[in-house]
């Protein structure tokens, strides 16, 4: 995993995570609501502002698997670096859980659980969250 970011659209806010090398079809990943973020490994809470949490996994490291050095430089608990939530409709927050046994692991915090779709193409996968129930402006 290289990078995550983030963008605002009419209907939805946008979190987007490259991860060069993976094939439209060959990524694994897992994305829900959970009450808590447990940071894999510790299983310490991670705390994520919001009304709600998406926990968003990826099985890539966010460290490059021969020698160790990371290729994404968040920190656990920490907010994702280089991501700036301000004037977002329904992001608050977004904290890197860590990257744990070749898994990486992200809180995404949002204004409530609302409707959210996957998209995984090639080298990234797309986690689009609605500003409404009702996917309208």
């Amino acid at each position: 995993m290289r990078n995550i970011r983030t963008g605002r659209h009419d209907c939805f806010d946008r979190m987007v995570v490259d991860v060069p090398g993976a094939g439209r079809g060959d990524l694994g990943y897992s994305v829900r609501y959970v009450d808590t973020l447990h940071q894999d490994g510790s299983g310490r809470p991670v705390p994520v502002a919001g009304g709600a949490v998406l926990e968003v996994r990826v099985t890539a490291p966010s460290y490059a698997a021969e020698t160790g050095e990371p290729t994404y430089p968040a920190r656990a608990t920490r907010p994702l670096p280089g991501v700036d939530l301000t004037g977002y409709r329904t992001f608050r927050d977004a904290r890197f859980g860590g990257s744990f046994e070749g898994e990486t692991q992200v809180g995404l915090g949002v204004r409530a659980r609302l409707p959210f779709r996957v998209l995984e193409l090639q080298d990234r996968l797309v986690i689009d969250v609605a500003h409404n129930w009702t996917g309208s402006r």
